[in-house]
């Protein structure tokens, strides 16, 4: 009896560690991402170009290690506004490309994986853009310098630049999260 319970015990450790270091990712069965872990943040200045949330030391903030799903035609997620330029406060140069991108270009950043350098299609606000995924949100990592002391991205982002929000017709107090969908181009 004794060994049957320390092999339960070694077994839910072991699963625990591997769900812990994002070896799996957690996917319920409905489809949708939950969260994995968390991250304990870490306080320091971030750049609030764009109302930009700083890390506060001590919070907790939750990590997805799987990608929300893509559905049909069209995926709903919330919108972001980022800048990719130098200096600014998505931090360093772009994940796909490793260039910087200019407040004017049509680009974002996704927290769906594997659509670096392909184009997407935007709609909200009763209009449609097309923008090319140059970037991914990071939804594990962040509270560090290369995350520009910001959080984690939420789940399900697309985290999109100025020229995006003003090709959408959305200004004003409306700028800074946003429901949308989005789908590949």
């Amino acid at each position: 009896m004794a060994k049957t319970s320390s092999r339960t015990a070694a077994t839910l450790v072991l699963l625990l560690a591997i769900l812990n270091t994002g070896i799996a990712n957690i996917t319920s069965s409905n489809g949708k991402c939950h969260v994995s872990g968390y991250l304990r943040g870490k306080s320091h200045s971030c750049n609030r170009h764009n109302d930009s949330d700083c890390c506060k030391s001590g919070k907790m903030y939750p990590q997805y290690r799987c990608s929300p799903p893509i559905t049909g035609a069209s995926t709903a997620a919330t919108m972001t506004i980022n800048c990719f330029a130098e200096n600014c406060d998505g931090g360093g140069p772009s994940e796909c490309d490793g260039q910087y991108h200019g407040d004017d270009e049509m680009v974002v950043a996704l927290s769906t994986g594997c659509r670096c350098s392909k184009y997407i299609k935007i709609s909200a606000n009763g209009k449609t853009v097309r923008a090319k995924v140059v970037d991914e949100c990071d939804s594990v990592n962040g509270c560090d310098a290369d995350h520009d002391y910001q959080p984690p991205c939420p789940n399900n982002v697309v985290d999109a630049s100025p020229a995006v929000w003003n090709a959408l017709d959305i200004h004003g107090s409306d700028v800074g999260e946003y429901h949308v969908t989005w789908s590949d181009a």
